[in-house]
């Protein structure tokens, strides 16, 4: 079974695949999936028959959703960990994907932090603000490091799981050194992965490898969520159906942003190219590259 909305057919292992995965096997990075909606995504994607890369940082719940997933008898998995506060760990990641397996099939970017983070400014590893660090440049690093993976396994797809709640980026501050709040500092995380998507959509045009980006579900029901003493709006299992939409879909232009299962309209700043042409320059500077 096909997992991607295509024949499946389309891709050419370069390499071995030391990590697990069967010949011809479909292999799914879904980062951030010892939990919540990347933990469904995860035992929904192996389901398929997919071998699946489960990421975190907790080992003993990463091992746990691998072990699910063996018993199911379906598909396969493998956790590595890595900590996305880290742009050393992320390399880290890519390169043991990298090494381990000839093919790349499909990269949902899931891993994030919003409530479960400080209240107050923190930095990453790196001196980052750590929201954005998180949840857009160890992303954009990620996908940079992996896309010729990807690009040699076309048809393949790359799906960034963004958010309703977008700030515009002011880069002149982009660290938030001033007027900081955990909500302005998400907003504005989540606003560059849609930017990334658009502007990655158009530089992959014609590759084979499609992009998406979406706000899978409002305060779903996860353990941050009630932990935080928010009355939950949805379910986890309505933010893995929206996603696994964008996963299976065939004929879904590429570059798309969607709340939920419905297209949608970004901030106006997602749509301004010289804005998405200085946060790639700056995600450049800030990553080192790839």
């Amino acid at each position: 079974m096909s997992l991607l909305g295509t024949d499946g057919m389309g891709a050419q292992e370069v390499g071995g695949n030391a990590g697990g995965a069967a010949p011809g096997q479909q292999v799914v990075l879904v980062t951030g999936s010892t939990g919540g909606l990347g933990r469904e995504l995860a035992y929904r994607i192996a389901a398929t028959g997919a071998h699946v890369i489960v990421h975190g940082r907790d080992v003993e719940r990463g091992e746990e959703v691998v072990a699910r997933i063996a018993e199911e008898g379906r598909g396969s998995a493998r956790f590595i960990r890595a900590d996305l506060a880290s742009l050393a760990e992320v390399r880290g990641l890519a390169e043991t994907v990298l090494t381990d397996y000839g093919r790349l099939d499909l990269l949902i970017n899931n891993a994030g932090i919003y409530l479960d983070g400080p209240a107050e400014r923190a930095l990453s590893q790196d001196g980052y603000e750590l929201r954005f660090a998180v949840n857009y440049l160890s992303h954009y690093l990620l996908t940079r490091l992996l896309l010729p993976r990807l690009v040699e396994s076309a048809p393949s797809r790359i799906i960034n799981v963004a958010s309703l709640g977008q700030a515009p980026i002011d880069f002149d501050d982009v660290m938030l050194g001033e007027g900081y709040s955990a909500t302005r500092a998400y907003g504005q995380s989540k606003l560059a992965q849609i930017m990334f998507t658009f502007d990655l959509a158009r530089e992959l045009e014609g590759t084979g490898v499609l992009v998406y980006a979406l706000h899978p579900a409002t305060y779903m029901n996860t353990a941050m969520v009630v932990q935080a003493g928010i009355a939950p709006r949805s379910t986890v299992e309505e933010g893995a159906e929206a996603v696994m939409r964008l996963v299976t879909a065939a004929g879904l232009e590429s570059g798309g942003f969607f709340n939920g299962m419905r297209p949608a309209q970004a901030h106006e700043q997602a749509y301004d190219d010289g804005a998405r042409e200085d946060l790639r320059a700056l995600s450049e500077r800030l990553t080192g590259g790839a």
